[in-house]
């Protein structure tokens, strides 16, 4: 990933810190891809649109001040489309750290969701992000702010917008993760570590949800605490979503990177645990019958993580979103390292399913050529 990224992420450590929408063609329409991954594009956080143009757009994180787009017809092939968004200007309410844009199409309209820091700091924290929007005519930009601010402030930092257009009851949800940042928690976690003489308390970062006003304006009602670490050491999950601790590595628990899909009569939420920046981010997911829970985490997670012990050479896997073809197929999209891309966040896209039983499954990371379907 690019500097300006770890530049963001050091300040904030040493200080102590798609959707329903499938854009779906029919089955006749099917085509085969062929790619072999990590794709040439050096994402951090990706996130592809299926345009009616019939092309590929894909959006990451990667710039100091917005975000840049790639446009492609096979999953192969990507074609800098250059800056659709632009930020930090004298009238923008944004100042820097620019992640996690996702894009989408609606009544022949773009909106880029995204998370930045907010110019209105009074106090000089060293985390101000906030969510924001804004929309363009084509899915190359230029988008342009909405609202004049961000879309709510909820009190606290929050990152990571994921939208899911609900054609059951015809609203729109939008889902978010709270920073770790001054979220200090009690668990057995962290009294563990701080015995240990590792940390003296452990923050955390959790998954919210809440419904969007139909002209993205703003937030209806309160947002609803939807995922967050286990509390308990005998917890099924406090394994795998605590190695970030237990490898002494840094002293948070992320539970950030949220993706929604429904599959059947189930809602499925994706989300990734652990460092962002370090080996053991990975992804689990939790079921719901409702868009705002309660979810359970599944009892197979993680789903996807890195592979070195097992001879392979990912590693960061993480922050994906769910990519459907033609024909149905689903996609999962994220971000990982491996030993030839060192530092720089790469984008994966690997095979997904959902069995016949309800159990999420993804064939990652696979660093081999692949053909879908």
């Amino acid at each position: 990933m690019r500097n300006v990224f770890f530049f963001c992420l050091s300040i904030l450590l040493l200080a102590g810190c798609s959707g329903k929408s499938k854009q779906t063609d029919s089955a006749s329409d099917a085509k085969t891809y062929s790619f072999r991954n990590p794709l040439p594009v050096k994402f951090g956080d990706p996130f592809i649109l299926k345009a009616s143009d019939g092309k590929f757009y894909m959006y990451g994180t990667s710039e100091p001040n917005g975000f840049r787009a790639y446009s492609s017809d096979n999953l192969k092939d990507w074609n800098d489309e250059g800056l659709v968004y632009t930020g930090a200007t004298a009238d923008s309410w944004t100042v820097d750290c620019f992640w996690a844009p996702e894009v989408y199409e609606r009544n022949g309209k773009y909106y880029i969701w995204y998370s930045a820091n907010w110019k209105n700091n009074p106090t000089n924290e060293l985390e101000m992000f906030r969510i924001g929007v804004a929309v363009a005519d084509q899915p190359t930009g230029p988008f342009r702010e909405m609202n004049g601010g961000p879309l709510f402030d909820p009190g606290y930092p929050i990152i990571d917008a994921n939208l899911y257009f609900d054609d059951e009851n015809g609203k729109v949800y939008l889902y978010y993760s709270r920073c770790c940042y001054k979220h200090p928690v009690e668990s057995e976690v962290a009294d563990w570590a701080k015995a240990k003489g590792w940390f003296d308390e452990i923050e955390e970062s959790w998954i919210y949800g809440v419904e969007l006003k139909p002209d993205f304006s703003g937030v209806i009602g309160e947002p609803v605490l939807l995922l967050r670490p286990p509390v308990r050491m005998d917890d099924q999950q406090a394994e795998w979503e605590s190695r970030s601790v237990t490898s002494q590595e840094v002293n948070r628990r992320w539970t950030e990177g949220s993706f929604l899909i429904k599959e059947g009569d189930t809602y499925y939420m994706l989300y990734s645990a652990n460092f962002f920046g370090g080996a053991n981010y990975a992804v689990g997911y939790a079921t719901s019958q409702n868009p705002l829970g309660p979810f359970r985490k599944a009892d197979n997670n993680p789903v996807l993580e890195k592979n070195v012990e097992k001879g392979g050479d990912v590693t960061g896997t993480g922050h994906g979103m769910v990519l459907y073809l033609e024909d149905g197929q689903k996609l999962h999209v994220y971000h990982a390292r491996t030993t030839q891309t060192g530092e720089d966040r790469v984008v994966f896209i690997d095979p997904m399913e959902i069995t016949s039983e309800g159990k999420l499954i993804i064939h990652g990371p696979n660093t081999q050529p692949q053909t879908i379907p």
